[in-house]
């Protein structure tokens, strides 16, 4: 199987192929030059491995939370790629894409949501699997939902951004942090994998970025 991996979902740009168990990735801090570098990178890595598009078996993508105009970009090229060469897509959320980072059992990753907040959730490794402990949310650092006992990662932005308020929201849970972690397309196109063996990939007109924010606005207005 062949998997190509996008993701734009912070100001990292990072692009994956998932090749038969073997994963070759290209990542750059891009600011907000993800729209002029995220295809040229892909098409370097195909072509550094002999490959087409049409080739692929499918192409998945970091569907937020993050960047509204990063998580945009992804989806974009993402159904772009995929509708031409006719591919299903697979989005995976980014804060599980930082579990898969943390290469901890139990992660607690936020990514900073700007204007005082993050975006929360939490895993447990359950065997080859992450178990959802919290869904992804948006809330301030001080309101980040209750953790069970145990040694947790800490993972991603929020840490950097409001790092002092989650130590002490999660005193005594915290073992490691790190703060610098991103979501990347090496951790989303491995998670995606399963998905595509398992038959749960979309067509690509289906793909749709997770902002949390603006639903969040509208189911309590």
């Amino acid at each position: 199987m062949k998997i190509l991996a996008l993701d734009t979902s912070t100001d990292y740009c990072s692009v994956a192929l998932w090749r038969d168990g073997v994963v070759d990735a290209r990542e750059a801090a891009a600011g907000q030059l993800q729209s002029e570098l995220l295809l040229p990178m892909a098409d370097e890595l195909l072509r550094r491995h002999g490959l087409g598009v049409k080739d692929l078996d499918g192409i998945a993508f970091g569907q937020g939370p993050g960047s509204f105009t990063g998580l945009r970009i992804a989806c974009g090229v993402t159904q772009g790629l995929a509708f031409g060469a006719g591919l299903p897509v697979v989005g995976v959320s980014t804060l599980l894409a930082l579990a898969e980072a943390s290469a901890g059992e139990r992660a607690v990753c936020c990514l900073d949501a700007r204007m005082g907040e993050i975006y929360h959730a939490a895993y447990v490794r359950a065997g080859n699997a992450w178990r959802t402990v919290h869904e992804a949310s948006l809330c301030t650092p001080r309101e980040a939902p209750a953790l069970p006992a145990g040694a947790w990662t800490g993972c991603g932005s929020g840490f950097a951004a409001h790092g002092d308020a989650l130590k002490l929201r999660y005193a005594g849970l915290l073992s490691t942090v790190l703060p610098q972690a991103y979501p990347h397309a090496r951790d989303i196109a491995e998670l995606a994998v399963p998905e595509f063996e398992q038959g749960r990939a979309i067509a690509a007109e289906q793909a749709a970025p997770v902002y949390i924010r603006d639903r969040v606005a509208h189911t309590n207005p």
